[in-house]
């Protein structure tokens, strides 16, 4: 929850550095439901009020229908406009959005994905008009994302439709249709810049990992189609699914000008503190609050990176909003590349410093020495190690240059990259720095007696640059798949005509669990951005952004084998599939 101090702050008519909000405490999660304004106020004002200590504690039921706590409820209607050949030209999406009943921020996820309104694909063309709306439901919250995988389902679903019109293969229609590798830095319609990618690459990929073990000579997307067969001669309905989508990421939250050009903020900052102590141990202070992303983790990677040190030895700890640095919280993809930004920044800084030191002491010029593995060399071959400087800079002030300040302690904040302009007359910015890309591959099963869908296989092929932490980037890609299978087949806060909540529980509402989630076979492609330290870009948002839209591709295409379909809403539950096959046969028993 961005500027989360602040808005409490100015609700309680407090100054702001009288409010205090505590990050030491790993929240456990956070697949959006971005809450706790009103709930901190309430409390807030009845502590004041009462002069004691309040807690807000509310049941699931409360927490389920009287919070912010739905996703996005969304109502698209696309037309792509291609030749016969199967290029694209053209696209035009609308969009109703139904927020709930006082949504907050919601209704900026209307305006993220202009940043990526064509997808993956060279579209010459692109018309986007969206329309937010307030009802009487449970209000709408940021959910993983921030409004793009929804997007991506519609294009994805108008893809697969052109495939269907023309006759052509869907992954052959998508390859026609990428933009290429040499095409990049690439300019979309709406004015954002793609920074890097491969896309035939990551999709060839996903395709390559398809291979089936025991199955020799039988690669790819045959061994796919082989399993396929197999579970169609068992007497199931079987499709093959595909999804190739984008995940923007470095959030700026640049957007929010353009929906209210009265908002002139344009910069969206993360800090950290970089700290060496006299016997030469590191510790890093940052901002943020944690729902399992593995702040701690990246952070020391790249602090021991830059200053030539043992990552375990590096402690990372968390500040309080008024001792830290500022920070806009882990939204958007964004702390591997704006935090990584500041921790870079602070390292150069504090390098620049140990050099100093360490000239002084070899008796040259600062020029003439450089930082490398932890330790100031000079030309001559000679070096001054990374004790012996931190010592200095803390316990040996005859050994300091004249003039330095004693200590090596050092904060950076950096700017989002690409960042710090205000949209222009035409609404056209850049809206993120960094775009990432994913491939999936889904065979799914269907009953057609019960309608029940089961996922036989799911690949995915990842792209988000030069990966810090593979094992991070993997949970983040296997959590959102997770979360995104649970988009497509099951999750849903259902309302009667009458306006009623019919989802009382977690009883009702469905969730993924282990035996819905397949096993997910995942690769890992780099095509490093130019615009970050290492090339990095996001993957927060991973998985997520392309499962709804692979899912549901796959149930179409088992449907399609026997001439029923498509079902063009989510989730798709079992009555759904069994309405569309009884539509094909003409069965209304």
């Amino acid at each position: 929850m961005p500027q989360f101090p602040d808005q409490v702050a100015h609700a309680l008519l407090l100054p702001t550095n009288r409010v205090r909000v505590h990050f030491d405490v790993d929240v456990g999660g956070s697949y959006g439901v971005k809450r706790g304004i009103k709930h901190a106020v309430l409390a807030g004002y009845l502590s004041t009020r009462l002069r004691a200590p309040v807690k807000l504690i509310e049941d699931r039921a409360e927490n389920m229908h009287g919070g912010d706590f739905h996703g996005p409820d969304r109502i698209f209607d696309v037309e792509l406009a291609c030749t016969r050949e199967g290029d694209f030209t053209s696209i035009r999406i609308a969009v109703i959005d139904d927020e709930g009943a006082f949504p907050g921020r919601s209704p900026l996820q209307l305006a993220k994905p202009i940043g990526a309104i064509v997808g993956p694909y060279r579209i010459g063309s692109a018309a986007y008009a969206a329309t937010a709306v307030t009802t009487n439901k449970t209000g709408q919250v940021a959910v993983r994302g921030f409004g793009q995988a929804p997007t991506n389902y519609a294009i994805e679903s108008a893809v697969d439709a052109a495939a269907r019109r023309l006759g052509l293969d869907r992954l052959a229609i998508r390859r026609r249709n990428f933009i290429r590798p040499d095409e990049f830095p690439y300019r979309i319609p709406s004015g954002t810049e793609y920074d890097s990618g491969d896309y035939p690459a990551v999709l060839d990929q996903a395709v390559a990992l398809a291979s089936a073990p025991g199955q020799p000579g039988v690669a790819g997307l045959a061994a796919l189609e082989r399993r396929r067969d197999e579970l169609r001669a068992a007497g199931k309905l079987a499709g093959i699914g595909v999804a190739t989508c984008l995940e923007p990421s470095g959030g700026n939250a640049i957007f929010e000008n353009i929906m209210n050009p009265a908002n002139d903020k344009t910069t969206f900052p993360e800090g950290c503190r970089l700290r060496v102590d006299a016997d030469g141990e590191v510790t890093v202070i940052i901002s943020i609050s944690s729902a399992g992303q593995g702040h701690e983790t990246m952070v020391a990677a790249l602090a021991a990176a830059e200053l030539g040190r043992d990552p375990d030895s590096v402690t990372v700890v968390r500040a309080d909003s008024l001792t830290g640095m500022p920070s806009q919280s882990p939204v958007g993809s964004r702390m591997a590349i704006v935090l990584g930004e500041a921790v870079r920044g602070a390292a150069a800084e504090l390098k620049r410093k140990l050099c100093r030191i360490g000239a002084h002491r070899l008796g040259v010029g600062p020029g003439q020495v450089e930082f490398a593995g932890g330790a100031v060399r000079d030309r001559a071959g000679r070096s001054v190690g990374w004790a012996e400087l931190a010592a200095i800079a803390l316990r040996q002030q005859h050994l300091m240059p004249p003039g330095e300040q004693p200590g090596l302690e050092v904060v950076h904040v950096a700017h989002t990259p690409r960042s710090g302009a205000l949209a222009g007359p035409d609404a056209v910015v850049q809206i993120y720095p960094c775009y990432s890309f994913e491939a999936h591959l889904v065979l799914a099963g269907v009953d057609p007696e019960t309608g029940l869908v089961n996922l036989d296989r799911y690949y995915l092929a990842h792209d988000c640059g030069t990966v810090i932490n593979p094992d991070m980037v993997r949970g983040m890609v296997f959590g959102g798949t997770a979360h995104g299978i649970g988009v497509a087949l099951y999750e849903q806060f259902a309302y009667s005509d009458e306006g009623q909540p019919l989802t009382q529980s977690f009883l009702d509402y469905l969730l993924p669990s282990a035996h819905e989630v397949p096993e997910i076979i995942d690769g890992e492609h780099c095509t490093p951005s130019p615009f970050t330290t290492l090339g990095q870009k996001g993957a927060g948002e991973a998985g997520y952004m392309g499962a709804p839209a692979a899912v549901a591709s796959a149930v179409n295409d088992a449907l399609a084998g026997c001439g029923a379909g498509p079902v063009l809403s989510l989730p798709i539950k079992p009555a759904d599939v069994l309405q569309a096959l009884q539509r094909a046969t003409g069965d209304r028993s």
